[in-house]
């Protein structure tokens, strides 16, 4: 479990993390010395084997992450590249996410859900880098990838296809009963957010 909060610096990978990474690829070790020659470079990691992902438009996925927070089990590692939040989940959630999702839609019970992108066996993602010795970036930083839930531990607790469709319906519903709501005062700042680690399972 872990003891670090998100969405507070450091905003790296720690050295168990960082293996967990390297560990998705077909050579680890490679991956590994690639990180210490290049160390603030991002990274292409096959899905599938250690996670796979699913990717959220930006704002979406910040709801997601709320829901997950804030009335859930927390998350695994989150990150954001281009624009779009990329969530680290189970194996196999790829493969089982879609037809969830087509289910609740087909139901009538939920708004609808911007397209989700599932990553799982033979897809890639570009993940931030992740060498533990990366500089830290905080909230205020313009990199187009950045971590959000760094990795912390070699067996991070990853989120199956249910918790994520739970935490798209809620974020969808949430979405739909504050699209009335009219406020004078300027959103919050995001990146100030901070989430209590300690209920991830």
């Amino acid at each position: 479990m872990s003891s670090r909060a998100p969405f507070t610096e450091p905003f790296r990978p720690t050295s168990e993390g960082a293996a967990w990474l390297a560990s998705a690829g077909t050579y680890p070790r490679s991956t590994a010395a690639y990180w210490a020659e290049r160390p603030t470079a991002p990274v292409v990691l096959p899905c599938g084997t250690a996670f796979d992902v699913v990717s959220a438009p930006a704002i979406f996925g910040r709801r997601m992450l709320d829901q997950l927070w804030g009335e859930g089990p927390g998350s695994g590692p989150v990150a954001e590249h281009r624009g779009r939040m990329l969530l680290f989940t189970a194996p196999g959630t790829a493969r089982r996410l879609p037809a969830l999702l087509d289910w609740e839609e087909w139901g009538g019970r939920t708004p609808a859900v911007p397209p989700l992108l599932c990553h799982g066996s033979g897809d890639a993602v570009t993940v931030p880098a992740s060498s533990p010795t990366t500089p830290a970036t905080g909230p205020g930083s313009r990199s187009e990838s950045r971590w959000l839930v760094a990795p912390d531990t070699r067996h991070p607790w990853l989120p199956g296809p249910e918790v994520v469709l739970w935490a798209a319906v809620r974020a969808a519903r949430a979405a739909a009963s504050s699209a009335v709501r009219i406020s004078i005062f300027p959103p919050a700042d995001q990146g100030a957010k901070v989430y209590d680690v300690s209920r991830r399972r």
